[in-house]
């Protein structure tokens, strides 16, 4: 037994955030520890990833199954058998039954490229762009069964420039994913978050000094 924190990764795609945990696991001191990385595309570049650091894969094709909460059981067998702890959704690119967000309560976090609530859904940058926005940015919060919704572990907010367009900011914002997802993964392995009132309250942290201005006075 490691004594880290075991954890799943659900991806559909190139699986940038799970390199990013991959790699902040690299350091011995880090308490967690990917057991299991699930795609529900066969193709997924993830699954290279993921193979190159001799993580187990698992591909279970939603196709494969009558109805979602069908697939959604399968993918629980397979976690649990793993002896995962943690589910962390990674550009996973598929909409989850309530049953599934209930059995993993408290115990699943997902990564979107917005500043939460604002612009949840797809297409965000070019959401916030066109809204006149001078801030984007990417949240890592618990999941609820509504879209997008749940307690907020972290957020990085990103200046969006007049000439932006939402390829240049979403390169951004993805920089900042790879920073706030493995930290929030990290406080949760450290036994630091309570969840009180559908807030996450982590210990030991604070906010940071000062505000950001854009455009700059």
């Amino acid at each position: 037994m490691s004594g880290k924190l075991a954890l799943a990764v659900l991806i559909s795609g190139r699986g940038s955030n799970l390199q990013a945990l991959i790699d902040a696991g690299r350091d011995p001191a880090y308490p967690a520890e990917i057991k299991l990385v699930i795609s529900n595309k066969a193709g997924a570049l993830g699954l290279e990833r993921a193979a190159e650091a001799d993580i187990p894969t698992l591909v279970i094709d939603h196709k494969a199954f009558e109805t979602r909460a069908a697939f959604d059981a399968e993918m629980t067998k397979a976690m649990e058998a793993a002896g995962v702890e943690l589910v962390c959704l990674a550009g996973f690119m598929r909409l989850l039954s309530e049953e599934f967000v209930a059995h993993w309560l408290d115990r699943m976090i997902n990564i979107h490229p917005s500043l939460l609530p604002a612009f949840k859904g797809l297409d965000v940058q070019q959401r916030a762009i066109d809204a006149g926005a001078r801030f984007s940015g990417c949240t890592v919060h618990y999941v609820r069964h509504e879209m997008d919704t749940g307690p907020i572990l972290a957020q990085a907010a990103v200046p969006i420039y007049a000439d932006d367009d939402a390829d240049a900011l979403a390169r951004r914002i993805l920089e900042k994913e790879h920073v706030i997802y493995p930290l929030a993964v990290k406080w949760i392995a450290e036994g630091r978050v309570t969840i009180t009132d559908e807030r996450a309250v982590i210990d030991g942290v604070a906010a940071p000094d000062g505000a950001l201005v854009n455009p700059a006075p």
